[in-house]
């Protein structure tokens, strides 16, 4: 798992995350108000992806999202009564706790990322390898190189076109110190 996430992001997070959202069952926002006058419990709590792998875990959804509405798994059991979990959670504050949030666009969202943690439990053939992750992250840096590169070139011709000797100058200088530094 990646470095343990402070008590007090994670408040932060989930105070953000309720102003910002509606959940599907209202029992969830209780949950989530009495982690957040609990930091013992938070200090336990692990926001993660495909939680239903986990031992103990939460899934919760708001009502945007097209998932279900709430889970509680532990061990063996899974149910929908989330008062059920809230008691779990409540008798068993020192035992880690993995919680899903089902939100649109939540990959893409800084806050969650701020919070979410590897989950430790995913099967091996479900995490990405690290060729996997290096081949990912080279094709981002060669789709930002060549998207860099048309925007200067389409500047440059529109310079052209218009006569701006000065911006052609700059955009000419840009695109040529990107080559010489092997951005572009």
């Amino acid at each position: 798992m990646t470095a343990m996430v402070p008590v007090a992001t994670k408040k932060e997070f989930v105070r953000w995350f309720l102003k910002r959202y509606k959940l599907k069952r209202r029992e969830c926002v209780w949950i989530l108000n009495y982690l957040l006058s609990h930091e013992q419990i938070l200090q336990n709590v692990h926001f993660t992806d495909e939680a239903h792998y986990c031992p103990r875990a939460m899934i919760i959804s708001t009502t945007k999202s097209e998932s279900i509405p709430f889970r509680f798994y532990k061990g063996n059991l899974m149910t929908a009564d989330a008062e059920k979990s809230f008691h779990d959670l409540r008798l068993h504050e020192d035992e880690k706790m993995y919680i899903q949030l089902n939100f649109p666009n939540n990959h893409s969202c800084p806050h969650y990322a701020s919070v979410r943690e590897e989950n430790p439990f995913l099967p091996s053939y479900l995490q990405v390898s690290e060729v996997d992750r290096k081949t990912a992250e080279r094709l981002v840096e060669e789709s930002i190189a060549a998207m860099t590169k048309e925007t200067l070139m389409k500047g440059i011709n529109e310079a052209l076109d218009t006569n701006d000797k000065e911006r052609f100058l700059a955009l000419s200088t840009l695109l040529n110190e990107s080559k010489v530094k092997g951005n572009l």
